[in-house]
């Protein structure tokens, strides 16, 4: 849902437990971030639920943008993985007008709610290699949860240039380009979306209703210690500890994220291709020792880097390094032509 196209833009990434904001500017073909901030949020809902918390996260919203000094009130705004419909359909080659008709038709069979109920978006992944099949990314939203955020953002003042699902953000900034197939795995505060990205186009996302907070509690109720000390445990120690205790708290909730990217990797390879790498990105990606715990997967493994593709002031390399991976979906966001 796209209305223009400024040159500087707000990326918002609104989650459980946390807002980010990132503005960026675009000169040409460089990016140049201008402007940050990242607030955490004690509602216990998502936004859009009802007016209150609309109400709410609007007041938010514009706290963080006086506090962070942004420029533009024209915002790209991401609609979480977990609220969203998508799937890939393969059609044969046909005209705009005939492909129209025949993905609403489709959608009656992939989508799990009536079609006037949401809004529905498409884009065709060309490839050369198939020219008479079609690989269609069909999205749905309920309308319902676009108005909402319309409605937020009209109360924080701000200008919605569009909404966009989390993954299609996370592609924009960690992989760019690129044209190898990738599995990059979102860790949030409550829940992580595994995404299969084969030549720059979203293929598959999964999500499980797990994150930092559900590794935090485990820690929390194993070790009978206060959820601020084990958060600070997680992020100190993390899984590459000695003491077994500890890891073992928190590896079967890592254990089951892996399991998910197992059964990807392996669906994916049977129809004849390769992953050939996984990418973590998400505040919840930042515990010691995440990486090496996949490695053992057969693939690299690696942490997603949301800055590579932009250029920023040299003073903020030191805080940025410590919340960029949180920033991802933000900074794919602001980056939307």
């Amino acid at each position: 849902m796209l209305f223009s196209h400024p040159k500087r833009k707000l990326g918002i990434d609104i989650g459980t437990s946390s807002i980010k904001l990132v503005q960026l500017r675009k000169e040409n073909e460089t990016y140049f971030l201008e402007t940050y901030g990242i607030v955490n949020v004690t509602y216990q809902t998502a936004p859009g639920v009802s007016f209150d918390v609309l109400n709410e996260t609007a007041q938010i919203l514009q706290k963080l943008l006086a506090k962070t000094g942004a420029t533009t009130k024209k915002a790209v705004a991401s609609l979480p993985n977990n609220i969203v419909f998508v799937s890939v359909i393969e059609m044969p080659a046909m005209n705009e007008k005939e492909l129209k008709s025949a993905v609403e038709w489709e959608a009656r069979r992939y989508v799990p709610l009536p079609l006037e109920e949401v809004t529905l978006s498409w884009s065709v992944l060309k490839d050369p290699l198939t020219p008479t099949q079609l690989k269609v990314l069909l999205t749905a939203v309920p309308t319902t949860v676009i108005d909402n955020y319309l409605r937020m953002f009209k109360l924080a003042d701000l200008e919605p240039v569009a909404l966009e699902i989390e993954a299609l953000a996370l592609i924009r900034a960690l992989v760019g380009p690129k044209t190898e197939s990738f599995i990059i795995i979102d860790i949030g505060a409550r829940n992580t979306s595994l995404n299969l990205v084969d030549k720059g186009f979203l293929r598959v996302s999964r999500n499980i209703a797990v994150g930092g907070e559900t590794v935090t509690n485990a820690i929390a109720q194993s070790l009978r210690i206060s959820y601020s000390r084990a958060e600070q445990f997680k992020h100190d120690l993390g899984l590459s500890v000695s003491s077994r205790e500890l890891p073992s708290a928190m590896r079967p909730i890592i254990e089951g994220i892996k399991n998910e990217a197992l059964q990807l990797i392996k669906m994916y390879e049977s129809t004849g291709g390769t992953i050939q790498e996984i990418i973590f990105a998400g505040s919840g990606a930042a515990i010691p020792g995440l990486a090496e715990y996949f490695s053992s997967i057969g693939v690299k493994v690696s942490l997603g880097d949301p800055l590579k593709f932009v250029t920023y002031p040299e003073e903020l390399r030191l805080n940025l390094s410590r919340v960029s991976l949180g920033l991802s979906v933000a900074m794919g966001l602001a980056m939307r032509e």
